[in-house]
């Protein structure tokens, strides 16, 4: 029988490139085989003379894109130091980005442009920019499957186009709904990942209005289905976990009480010996200000298992 030709790399358009302490910042478009349509992401490449670069994948929150954390988080002096490439993609399916200019001499207006479902853009906490970091079963929703998206299209199409990324060694963080994501990433994948850590993320989604909304939706009804992707629920079934999950929470948060739950998680850990640092700190709320100002601890947590492994 003769051998099969491997299908050819998917194509990647390049849509910006900026340099930041000595590396660049890129962001391209591709289309989706898992999603259905196309997708943006933004790749932070360290100046590093390294053949093979470890990557870190940040996962964001509700209505954001892969662009707030690259302009926002300051994360890039960090990572040009140790040395690793930050990889972001988008939240959710999405289309692409409509200009809409409203006169002549108005500034230009962008609007972000779903997959044309009724409902997907009623509500910011559902739909676009909300994907919730999961497969969704409701056929409805079949194309928000952005768990497959992040866990194995992404990861292949950067090692088809970035040679110099290593992404056999990579770790994962996030942000609220992005925190969310990457706990359970890592939870269901620890031979994948060497790390994670997250900002004030939604540990214990089956238990709070966010994750109960987006789950009936994506999920159905049966909630024993909705624990595959409750980061409080997978920690007491996997206690195969020996490098510390690091999470900082903002006292000051408005989404603490009622939505995030991180004691949930803290008490779950505890109870199977899982490691985790839980850092509460005084005054911080939920903003990119708060990312901002810990960032470099979260990148230099990564960088000891990546370096080491």
């Amino acid at each position: 029988m003769a051998a099969t030709t491997p299908p050819p790399a998917a194509a990647l358009e390049q849509l910006s490139s900026s340099k930041m302490f000595g590396g660049h910042n890129l962001r391209f478009r591709h289309q989706s085989a898992t999603l259905g349509c196309p997708m943006t992401f933004s790749v932070y490449l360290p100046p590093s003379p390294a053949s093979s670069i470890p990557v870190l994948y940040w996962l964001s929150g509700l209505t954001c894109t892969d662009e707030n954390f690259i302009i926002k988080s300051g994360a890039q002096r960090a990572a040009a130091a140790h040395g690793i490439a930050l990889v972001a993609p988008d939240t959710s399916p999405r289309m692409s980005m409509l200009k809409l200019l409203l006169s002549p001499r108005s500034v230009p207006r962008v609007y972000a442009c779903g997959l044309n479902i009724e409902g997907e853009s009623d509500s910011y906490d559902f739909g676009v920019g909300a994907g919730f970091y999961l497969n969704a079963t409701n056929e409805k929703w079949k194309n928000w499957r952005m768990y497959d998206y992040v866990v194995k299209e992404l990861p292949k199409v950067l090692s088809d186009h970035f040679e110099q990324l290593d992404t056999v060694h990579a770790s994962i963080f996030g942000h609220s709904m992005g925190g969310h994501g990457a706990l359970t990433v890592y939870l269901k994948n620890t031979d994948k990942y060497k790390s994670v850590s997250a900002f004030a993320p939604i540990t214990n989604p089956i238990n709070c209005p966010w994750g109960q909304k987006a789950f009936s939706n994506y999920l159905g009804s049966t909630k024993s289905d909705w624990e595959d992707y409750d980061a409080t629920c997978l920690i007491k079934k996997n206690n195969n976990v020996s490098n510390p999950i690091l999470i900082d929470q903002g006292e000051d948060d408005k989404f603490l009480a009622e939505q995030l739950l991180p004691r949930n998680f803290e008490e779950a850990c505890k109870a199977v010996g899982v490691p985790l640092i839980l850092r509460m700190q005084p005054g911080y709320d939920h903003s990119y200000f708060f990312i901002a100002t810990f960032i470099d601890d979260h990148i230099a947590h990564h960088a000891q298992f990546l370096k080491s492994a």
